[in-house]
């Protein structure tokens, strides 16, 4: 059976005490559930998310912006250089079937934004700070009419789970379709 590949994206810089937990947790949650995780691969909320991956054994992708594999946090895996920049969010969207979304900034408002063109459910996390909260504040004021079926809200108990749903569904929905 193939592992379904969950991105997180969020913020590299420092952040709430709130923020970093909420990651931890998801990145545990990941790896209960026999998922893998990618990320950016540095700091911040990607750290977070990657050490609670590793908390329970779980596979870590980094995707970074350099040609650097020394610019990996110590808890991914699998370090991918590209040599990037900031270009590299379009592969850690591409490769991930959903996204969970934590805290984060521009970066992750533009990684929010190519997961929605290319029809990747986005899950926001409620109460994690950023853009997240952000998009989640002024959603009645935002322009998201075509992608109201790719976004979704939750709190950190819940993200995976929800995703793992969502991610099942399209999942059969696509088997069901090749079996006409």
């Amino acid at each position: 059976m193939v592992k379904f590949i969950i991105g997180v994206i969020g913020s590299d810089r420092i952040l709430s005490e709130k923020s970093l937990y909420i990651a931890e947790r998801i990145g545990e949650d990941i790896a209960k559930n026999n998922c893998v995780l990618i990320c950016g691969g540095r700091g911040g909320v990607m750290e977070a998310v990657c050490k609670g991956a590793k908390r329970y054994n779980g596979i870590t992708v980094g995707i970074l912006p350099s040609l650097e594999k020394s610019e990996a946090n110590r808890f991914v895996d699998i370090p991918i250089t590209t040599g990037f920049g900031h270009a590299r969010n379009s592969i850690v969207v591409s490769s991930s079937d959903a996204i969970i979304s934590i805290s984060g900034s521009v970066g992750t408002l533009s990684e929010i934004a190519l997961a929605l063109c290319n029809n990747k459910p986005v899950i926001l996390v409620e109460g994690s700070g950023g853009v997240s909260d952000f998009l989640l504040k002024e959603r009645k004021d935002i322009d998201f009419f075509d992608f109201t079926d790719k976004i979704y809200i939750s709190n950190e108990k819940n993200a995976v789970k929800m995703t793992i749903n969502i991610l099942n569904r399209m999942l059969n929905k696509s088997n069901t379709e090749l079996n006409k």
